[in-house]
């Protein structure tokens, strides 16, 4: 029975081998068949953990967010035909912030067994390292690129953590990393902590929680650097 392979992804080219497990690695440089947002990154993290492996043999088909679920059906071929498939996320898990779980949830309805491989979720990480609510939390992806719009939506979440006394996480395009934080700052209650979780699991990892009032007096290093958001009121 063909199985479907949910493989972390490094967060960066810098990220330690050591963070990949075993069974994680075994399975690359076995695979033959792989799904992944972007062929040329996802060669380039196969190539990081199985450089042994000829790449030549291995066969790639793209999964975006422009895939439609009649292209998916040329994508799961593979599976349809007994073979094990990769599914490769651009950064850290398959399906967190990334359009694989329209191909998981085809494989579940055509009884393909899913695999999923543990490994490195910036959002999880920076959630755990942050020391705000692990118990009660929300991903909200990316915010309006609008200003006002971004603005109402961070009063939003603002409102919605202090009613549920969650922890409310987002992410920023990082070259808008600065945009984002001056709003922030511009917006939030002085009281309100935001936790800063900066470029994780690479050597120049940066994650910090403060108060809005603070970050006043911070100036955070994170220029186009993939970065994770987290407040709570």
């Amino acid at each position: 029975m063909a199985v479907l392979y949910l493989l972390p992804a490094y967060l960066g080219e810098t990220s330690p081998r050591e963070i990949f497990s075993p069974q994680e690695i075994s399975l690359i440089c076995k695979l033959k068949y792989f799904t992944a947002e972007n062929e040329k990154s996802a060669r380039k993290f196969i190539k990081y953990l199985c450089p042994d492996l000829k790449q030549s043999e291995l066969t790639f088909s793209i999964l975006d967010k422009r895939t439609t679920e009649t292209e998916i059906e040329e994508i799961a071929r593979p599976l349809k035909d007994g073979e094990n498939v990769g599914l490769i996320s651009e950064a850290g898990l398959p399906c967190i912030a990334d359009p694989g779980n329209i191909l998981v949830a085809w494989a579940h309805r055509h009884r393909i067994k899913v695999v999923p491989v543990s490994g490195a979720s910036s959002i999880i990480l920076a959630l755990i390292a942050s020391g705000l609510n692990g118990q009660n939390f929300a991903f909200n992806g990316y915010l309006p690129i609008d200003a006002a719009q971004r603005r109402k939506a961070i009063q939003n979440l603002e409102n919605l953590s202090k009613i549920h006394a969650s922890a409310q996480i987002f992410m920023e395009t990082p070259y808008r990393n600065h945009a984002l934080f001056d709003d922030l700052l511009k917006t939030l209650h002085p009281q309100t902590e935001l936790c800063i979780a900066t470029h994780i699991t690479l050597p120049d990892e940066s994650i910090k929680t403060l108060t809005l009032r603070e970050w006043k007096k911070e100036k955070p290093d994170f220029h186009k650097k993939p970065t994770i958001f987290i407040i709570q009121a």
